[in-house]
């Protein structure tokens, strides 16, 4: 089990960047959830098996099609088991 807490930067507010990575997390069956931040960016806190969350942080630094991703950062943390399930926060 791990977490994995990852800020995306670029145009990713706008374009259904949350929308999909939920979607995308659902489908790995990961917890955790994705916001949209002030400064334009959009984090994402998942938790689960290393590859599952690797396969997110593959999608991203893609995002959706409409989505223009400039950089990625990712911080790996210890698991807090705190999620029912994946959404989103405001």
């Amino acid at each position: 089990m791990k977490r994995a807490h990852i800020t995306i930067h670029g145009l990713v507010q706008g374009v259904f960047f949350r929308a999909n990575t939920i979607k995308m997390a659902r489908e790995l069956g990961l917890k955790g959830y994705a916001k949209n931040m002030p400064d334009g960016t959009v984090e994402v806190v998942a938790e689960g098996p290393e590859e599952k969350i690797n396969e997110l942080i593959k999608f991203c630094k893609k995002g959706p099609e409409a989505a223009k991703v400039s950089k990625v950062n990712i911080k790996f943390e210890k698991p807090k088991n705190e999620f029912d399930g994946f959404g989103v926060r405001f």
